[in-house]
């Protein structure tokens, strides 16, 4: 048997053809599409993502640019630091050299106060040296003449001028207060101790002893006697010196010796002869200084 075959016409053939090239076409446009459509928003995103780049890069730069200008401000800092040290190790240098010649101008203030303050010790050592070399250091009982107390005083013990509870000078005191008086005489022919010399005075001294008024009435008295005494045996001494020379009356209330034994009241027993020297004069050294520091500060 012969079998029989399908047979379709040239319509029936191309109507089954087209449709499936037309599916195959619109797939291939679909996936143009899409190709396109991933493309574009590929695009978009990179896009997007240059720009936000862009604007990270600007913000990268607006902080590099502050960063910059921050470093330049430090460094200016840094500059400004520097300078200062710099001058402030100057004015260290400087305040040192002040310092070393303030210390030399207070130093020759010092010596210049000290040349003073040793003017009266000066002094009564040369009259202390005169007595001795006309009456020798002791007296016939071993006692000394005269001597340089604590105070950088001359004393003399009472016992050697007058006796006790007395005023009236022993005869052996007499040359001995003659030959003060000569000794006063040429130490104040100097003119420049004179000059500083304010005063020398004759001071009587008691013991605890009795009454104060009497005691102060005594060591007045025996101050006074002592310097009418070297006037009237060296009317030369009065007669130019006399303005330089006071009497004056201490009782006990300036005692050498605390003790309460006959010995230590001796000791309080005394005429004590000091040096005073004129505050004016010390005070044209204190100016002196000044005006030469003032000079020196003003200069720098």
């Amino acid at each position: 048997m012969k079998g029989r075959r399908r047979y379709f016409g040239e319509g029936a053939e191309a109507q089954d053809f087209w449709p499936s090239f037309t599916d195959v076409m619109s797939t291939l446009a679909l996936i143009l599409f899409f190709l396109m459509l991933l493309a574009y928003v590929q695009n978009i995103i990179y896009g997007n993502n240059l720009e936000h780049a862009k604007q990270q890069l600007e913000i990268a730069r607006a902080d590099i640019s502050s960063s910059e200008r921050e470093l330049k401000l430090i460094r200016m800092e840094i500059d400004k630091t520097a300078a200062a040290l710099t001058l402030s190790e100057q004015e260290v240098l400087n305040q040192k050299t002040i310092i070393a010649m303030s210390n030399e101008e207070l130093e020759s203030l010092r010596v210049r106060l000290q040349s003073i303050a040793f003017l009266r010790l000066d002094i009564l050592e040369k009259v202390k040296d005169s007595v001795e070399e006309e009456l020798g250091k002791y007296n016939e009982k071993g006692q000394q003449l005269v001597s340089i107390g604590d105070n950088a005083n001359i004393i003399i013990n009472e016992s050697m001028v007058f006796a006790y509870n007395s005023y009236e000078l022993k005869p052996e005191a007499k040359e001995l207060l003659m030959q003060l008086s000569k000794a006063f005489e040429r130490v104040l022919e100097n003119t420049e101790v004179r000059e500083s010399i304010d005063a020398i005075s004759i001071d009587g001294h008691a013991d605890s002893l009795g009454n104060a008024d009497y005691n102060r009435e005594l060591s007045t008295r025996r101050a006074t006697e002592v310097v009418n005494f070297m006037f009237s045996v060296n009317p030369n001494l009065e007669n130019k010196y006399g303005e330089y020379f006071a009497a004056n009356g201490f009782s006990e209330f300036r005692p050498i010796s605390t003790g309460s034994d006959e010995k230590s009241r001796a000791l309080n027993r005394r005429i004590e002869i000091s040096i005073i020297v004129k505050d004016s004069n010390i005070q044209k050294v204190i100016e002196k200084y000044l005006n030469e520091t003032k000079g020196m500060l003003e200069s720098r």
